[in-house]
Formats: structure tokens, sequence, C-alpha cells
């Protein structure tokens, strides 16, 4: 069975950074898109970012761009997204997920076929 294990979510201040790690087994990592999104209480899960099998495409959200980046390590089956200059409105769960389609509408979470059960990040102001 796939599983997709997230971590590195936390309570922070604003302007703080965090870097979420998601590490995947049972899961040929290296052939999958892989993509961060986040959901908060009432809404619909949110695309963050994604990015191709190989890494060298990445995919984002515009208004996230600039503090926001997606990484991955294939040789660690790692999935990474290091968030910068974190404000209130980040606060979600965040969750990773994969998919072997490619990458078009790559914000829609019915793409996807694994989850991970999701990272917590609180930003207090």
């Amino acid at each position: 069975q796939v599983q997709l294990v997230e971590s590195g979510g936390g309570s922070v201040q604003a302007g703080e950074s965090l870097r979420l790690a998601c590490v995947a087994s049972r899961i040929t990592y290296s052939t999958y898109y892989m993509a961060w999104f986040r959901q908060v209480p009432g809404k619909e899960r949110e695309g963050v970012a994604a990015i191709s099998p190989d890494g060298r495409s990445t995919y984002q959200t515009t208004s996230l761009k600039g503090r926001f980046t997606i990484s991955r390590d294939n040789a660690k089956n790692t999935l990474y997204l290091l968030m910068n200059s974190l404000k209130p409105a980040d606060t979600a769960m965040y969750y990773c997920a994969a998919s072997q389609l490619p990458p078009q509408y790559w914000w829609i979470s019915s793409k996807y076929n694994y989850w991970g059960q999701g990272t917590q990040v609180t930003v207090s102001s």
C-alpha cells in the first residue's frame, strides 16, 4: 500500500519560515508528479505547487510565487515545500499528493491518486 507521510508543520510567527517534507514509500517515486495542497476547515483543498517526476518543471499558484518553493529528492523518495515569509493566511493543513498523469490542471485534487495524512501549519501575527 502506497504511503505518503508529511512532516515539518508547526506553529510559527508571521515572517518566519518552515520546510515541509513528504516521504513516499511503496511507490516508484521517480515516475510520479508530486504536489502540495492545503486546506482550511470549510473550504476546498487548494493546490499550492506541483513538480515533474524529474524535478525539472514546477508549477505553482501565482499568488504564492516568490515565497513558496517546491523541490524533490528522488534518491530519498522525498518531496519538500520551503515556505518563507509566512502569513496568517497560510494557516492550513498541508497535504502532499502523487499522480502519474501529466500536470495539466495540476491544481485539481481529483487528478491525484495518493494522499498523505497532512501536517498542520499555524501562523500567528
